[in-house]
């Protein structure tokens, strides 16, 4: 799994893992060029500041990006001019699925969308993790493009 550091700073010691696009970020219009812009894709409701208070609250933030490679770092740097505070952004490399970072990094939350528009549940990060990860881990889905602000953590 590739990683991005954004903020060096790892002294927290929960963590959350969150799925970007879909779950906090979404497309501006409704077309095909704002899909593959990352300078398309804005803030859903009240996330960055949901996310913040997350990590004030002591959780270490982790993002997951379905880009790759130059795209996954582009995100990072969209994340980053947005606003969002965290320590780091996940993407895949060839070859590999969701379930790798998430079993390496064994976060104690994880937050993704429906992934409704891509085919639902059997898209999802979390679909394929063995049942001992997922008893590790508490699961919170959230509607596609419904946002993060009424996510209780705990």
């Amino acid at each position: 799994m590739g990683y991005i550091i954004i903020d060096k700073i790892k002294n927290n010691n929960k963590k959350i893992i969150i799925f970007v696009e879909g779950t906090i970020l979404k497309p501006k219009h409704n077309n095909f060029f704002s899909r593959i812009n990352m300078n398309g894709y804005v803030p859903i409701s009240n996330a960055i500041e949901t996310i913040k208070n997350w990590q004030e609250q002591g959780y270490e933030i982790i993002y997951l990006t379905s880009q790759t490679g130059r795209r996954a770092m582009k995100m990072a740097q969209h994340l980053d001019e947005l606003g969002f505070v965290g320590s780091m952004v996940g993407y895949r490399q060839k070859y590999q699925d969701y379930t790798t970072l998430i079993k390496e990094e064994l976060p104690d939350i994880l937050v993704e969308d429906d992934c409704k528009s891509i085919g639902g549940e059997t898209n999802m990060c979390s679909y394929n993790l063995p049942d001992n990860i997922k008893n590790e881990i508490k699961i919170i889905k959230v509607k596609e493009f419904g946002g993060i602000d009424n996510v209780k953590l705990y």
